[in-house]
């Protein structure tokens, strides 16, 4: 038994800091004292596996390992262009810990093939495993130790906030935004990176017990089963739109010079291998669709095209309004995108004014029987599935109608069992 997991069977599952509060059980209850800042990874920082000599005795040490393998990756968001993973760490029982450079091991698939039936404990784990899924590694089972915080009834679900109210440990997160493609990596962020994975299962052997007592562990297996086997998100379409300040562009002429801004700042940040925002920041983009400047001179004038840039730059970003003033009204983008599904739940009232007044009753449905259950409202159902539903309600409206129309919309079968009764009162009222 390690250190961390004696600590939390001699004081249960510690509430100080937010846990799920007391309801007659043994697991939670309350134990005073500070919590124990946890400052080194019990054997010391791991070195970094950067050649293929050095993984193959990782992967052949991970393999021979036992139970559940902890993981978790660091991106460089906000310094390189897109999600890449720049560092991967690791913890199995038996293994002890890991710390892989996947930009000198681009091609992690041998260790994901060695630990392909073992599960993977992961802290939010949707948002690691696009960077994992490009360098091989794809989980066939895992346990995601946020998700259960929030099933569990957990008020702060942050790994940090999680491993000090359930375990009684304080972690470094000084780290967390740092830019990780940074060569060599410094010894304090590797500390904190190993750190990330040391006592991640521990977290989840006691919130698995968390859950058990609650009646939900078998709701967070059907949760964790769905995030395992979703297939990779489609590619979003018109990725431009979702440019910050947006809603201030009215006109097509504008939306295509933001999309001819975009597009041409993304192939720049592409290139160069750079966050698109360093090049260009979402704010000089709108502000060059507001003024549709005539000349490099006009466009030096704006917000976010000042004096630092350089005119060979300020060429670039003129030209590419230029070709926006320059398309045919054919070619400019709508004002909107369309839309499948129903209209935005504020224009229902005018639209639709009994569909507006289901989804009202719905939401008061739903929001009571989260509060019962102890969990946030988008964990219970999909906020989506409910307007959905309430928009064009199946018919006959009973439990087998409202049921089926969920789990088509991809509820889980516990979601179905326990929202389809509050949701058939609340169309039917």
């Amino acid at each position: 038994m390690t250190d961390a997991q004696e600590t939390a069977a001699a004081s249960s599952l510690r509430t100080t800091g937010g846990a799920p509060p007391d309801d007659g059980g043994t697991t939670a209850s309350p134990v005073s004292g500070a919590p124990t800042p946890l400052l080194e990874p019990r054997e010391g920082i791991p070195p970094v596996i950067a050649d293929a000599d050095s993984l193959a005795e990782t992967i052949a040490a991970f393999a021979a390992g036992t139970g559940p393998v902890a993981v978790d990756a660091e991106r460089a968001s906000g310094y390189r262009y897109g999600q890449r993973a720049y560092l991967v760490q690791l913890r199995r029982e038996g293994a002890g810990s890991a710390l892989i450079d996947p930009v000198a091991c681009p091609d992690l698939s041998k260790l994901g093939e060695a630990l392909s039936d073992v599960e993977w404990v992961l802290h939010a784990a949707t948002q690691d495993l696009p960077c994992l899924r490009e360098i091989g590694l794809v989980p066939t089972r895992l346990f995601d130790t946020e998700l259960a915080g929030r099933l569990a009834g957990f008020p702060r679900v942050g790994l940090g906030a999680m491993v000090e109210s359930v375990l009684g440990f304080v972690l470094e997160k000084g780290h967390s935004a740092v830019d990780w493609s940074t060569r060599p990596l410094p010894e304090p962020w590797l500390r904190y990176a190993a750190l990330d994975v040391e006592l991640l299962v521990d977290l989840r052997d006691a919130l698995e017990k968390e859950l058990d007592r609650q009646g939900k562990l078998e709701w967070a297996r059907q949760e964790f089963d769905a995030i395992a086997s979703a297939p990779p998100p489609e590619p979003r379409k018109d990725p431009w739109r979702r440019t910050s300040g947006m809603h201030k562009v009215r006109r097509r002429r504008q939306l295509g010079v933001v999309r001819e801004l975009w597009q041409t700042r993304d192939r720049i940040a592409q290139r160069r291998d750079v966050s698109p925002g360093k090049v260009l920041s979402d704010a000089a983009i709108v502000e060059a669709a507001l003024s549709l400047p005539a000349n490099v001179h006009a466009l030096a004038a704006l917000n976010g095209f000042g004096h630092r840039m350089g005119r060979r730059q300020l060429e670039q970003w003129q030209a590419a309004v230029d070709r926006a003033k320059a398309l045919s009204e054919s070619q400019l983008p709508q004002p909107g995108q369309p839309v499948a599904g129903p209209p935005p739940p504020r224009a229902w009232a005018d639209k639709d004014p009994a569909a507006a007044a289901r989804l009202s009753a719905a939401r008061s449905a739903v929001s009571a029987l989260a509060e019962e259950l102890t969990m946030p409202q988008e964990n219970l159902i999909a906020p989506d599935s409910v307007r959905r539903v309430c928009w064009e309600p199946p018919q006959p409206l009973d439990a087998e109608s409202v049921g089926g129309a969920l789990a088509a919309l991809g509820a889980r079968p516990w979601q179905v069992e326990r929202v389809t009764p509050v949701l058939v009162a609340a169309l039917s009222g």
